[in-house]
């Protein structure tokens, strides 16, 4: 019979040992399991039987047992939950029930009270919402519809709970706008209208209190008739009221007018057309065009690049057989040398073989002339053939042939590189060869031709005076700027024979450029405009952030609001950030109506 191989038998064993510990694993887990369920501690019970599991997935014993426990442990929350409902303990029982269906979905009991608890529940909320217990009520209701998601009257008691909050948002806001205050009047609009848009009319009444809110923050800008000294209607006319309210941002309120209120924020901007000067200059000058007047052979400067290349390759050919000659020349000369080492060598080799045959014929002679036998006569010296006398021959002869090979490699290299230089050399020789001596290029010639550049310039100079209205008093030095609009083109004839085509002079309108004159002396003083306004209106930011420790208190608030209606093309975020959280607003870019 044929043993098994050693490590057949081991690995044999290796799975049985493995066998038998996941097995003692498994039978382990599943008496703590039993023993643990028996004692009714139910989490560690469904540990072990997990760890069954682990053990081994397919066994149908451990996924019975721990069913059976599970339904016990349901029971057990179920009883629990029934005490809960019982005391009135509402929210106790429902998560009770809840965790008593998890555990076992077959539980109709716990179904049948959880559907009563979640219908006490919104009984509880309905009378919540009846005694205008909103917060209450919103709570119950949002607890019955995260079990039951679809629950008909919990739905329709949210919607009527977010209609009362709206409701009384909506009524909180009216009087706060009866006592004038407009800012806390607009978040408790738009909260009322976050809570149930179309509940109530909160989001047309927020529409009117930002309308009143932006007249009462608007910077001015009082812009009395433009003074025209130089007779131009039609500069002076873009340098109207009109035109610099069309060109200041919508987003913040700068409003535009033509009398002086009394006691508002904001500038007076006056403005005189001293002169609007038109000019028109024409310069003379010369421009050349070149053209192709033919074509003519010029020595080819590929084949110089290439003759060149070619002898500088010969030339280093020629450098390189040098040092081949060289080598070849050291080569000879070691080899010589080499010969003659060796015949010394043979020579010497040859004297102390014959003296050495000597001594062994003397020794032969002296043992058989002596009467004892086994006895050694004295000439029988085995140093006499070992003594060596050709060491320096045969030291001289091996370096000498190191040498040579040596030199013999570098005689080889030496060879391969010429021959590599002497196809370099041919591989050059062929391309000169094929290489064209003339080439055929292009003659080209200047044609001078006379131009013309006319320039038509419209310059305005205007002076404006701002203002500032809180201090009428205060003398402002004028500001008088220069602004002018140049437009140019050039004109020539044509000269068809050389490919220079007429170009007619095409300058734009005087009046256009009197009116482009006029929007840009406006720009210019929109942007002072807009200056001062960003000078005031960071006034106002810097106090409102100094109230943002308390951002829910009245007077930080009416004053927040105002800052951030100043500041809507970029509200800052430190300030409409907290004061959004504070009143509760979901979506805080509702206070510019967006």
């Amino acid at each position: 019979m044929v043993s098994a191989p050693p490590r057949a038998l081991a690995a044999l064993a290796l799975c049985a040992l493995l066998f038998m510990s996941g097995c003692t694993a498994y039978s382990r887990a599943v008496r703590e399991g039993d023993e643990k369920a028996s004692q009714r501690k139910w989490t560690e019970a469904e540990a072990a039987y997990q760890r069954a599991l682990a053990a081994d997935p397919g066994s149908s014993e451990v996924t019975v047992k721990l069913r059976a426990m599970r339904k016990g442990w349901s029971q057990e929350v179920f009883e629990e939950a029934g005490r809960a409902h019982g005391s009135g303990n509402l929210p106790l029982a429902q998560s009770h029930l809840v965790r008593a269906l998890e555990l076992d979905p077959e539980n109709e009991p716990a179904r049948q009270l959880l559907t009563q608890t979640l219908e006490a529940r919104v009984a509880v909320a309905q009378k919540a919402l009846q005694e205008d217990r909103l917060q209450e009520a919103r709570s119950e209701f949002d607890a019955v519809l995260a079990v039951s998601p679809e629950h008909p009257v919990a739905r329709k008691g949210v919607d009527a709970v977010q209609v009362a909050w709206a409701k009384r948002w909506f009524k909180t806001a009216q009087q706060l706008e009866e006592d004038g205050k407009l800012g806390n009047a607009l978040l408790a609009y738009l909260r009322a209208d976050q809570e149930r848009v179309g509940a109530t009319a909160a989001r047309e009444r927020a529409e009117g209190v930002r309308q009143r809110l932006r007249d009462e923050v608007a910077y001015l800008v009082v812009t009395p008739p433009v003074v025209d000294k130089a007779e131009s209607p039609d500069v002076a006319q873009r340098l109207a009221g009109g035109r610099l309210a069309a060109m200041l941002p919508k987003q913040v309120p700068i409003r535009v007018v033509t009398e002086v209120p009394e006691s508002r924020v904001g500038v007076k901007l006056d403005v005189v057309l001293e002169r609007v000067l038109p000019l028109k200059a024409v310069e003379q000058s010369q421009r050349s065009h070149r053209y192709l007047a033919g074509n003519r052979s010029v020595p080819n400067p590929r084949r110089k690049q290439f003759e060149e290349k070619l002898l500088q390759t010969e030339r280093t050919l020629e450098e390189i057989e040098r040092k081949q000659t060289g080598v070849l020349r050291e080569y000879l000369r070691h080899q010589a040398e080499l010969s003659t080492l060796r015949q010394a060598t043979e020579r010497c080799r040859d004297r102390e073989r014959q003296v050495c045959l000597e001594v062994i014929r003397e020794c032969g002679k002296a043992a058989s002339e002596l009467d004892k036998p086994g006895q050694v006569p004295e000439e029988c010296n085995p140093a006499e053939c070992a003594r060596g006398g050709c060491r320096q021959e045969e030291a001289l002869l091996t370096q000498s042939a190191t040498a040579v090979k040596a030199l013999e490699v570098g005689l080889q290299v030496a060879l391969e590189k010429s021959e590599s230089q002497r196809r370099e050399v041919q591989r050059g020789r062929d391309t000169v060869f094929r290489e064209p001596i003339t080439v055929e290029e292009p003659m080209y010639s200047d044609f001078v031709f006379d131009v013309e550049l006319h320039r038509l310039t419209v310059k305005a100079t205007v002076t404006s005076v701002l203002r500032d209205l809180t201090a009428p008093q205060a003398v402002q030095a004028p500001v008088t700027q220069d602004y002018d609009v140049v437009h140019e083109d050039l004109a020539h004839k044509g000269y068809d024979r050389y490919g220079v085509l007429a170009d007619p002079v095409q300058l734009r309108d005087e009046l256009q450029l009197r009116v482009e004159v006029g929007d840009k002396a406006m720009e210019d003083l929109s942007k002072r405009v807009r200056e001062r306004f960003d000078i005031y209106r960071q006034k106002r930011v810097e106090d409102a952030r100094r109230g943002m420790v308390r951002p829910g208190a009245e007077d930080v608030v009416e004053t927040a609001v105002r800052v951030l209606l100043l500041t809507a093309d970029a509200p800052p975020a430190d300030i409409l950030q907290p004061m959004a959280q504070a009143r509760g607003l979901r979506q805080p870019e509702a206070l510019f109506g967006k």
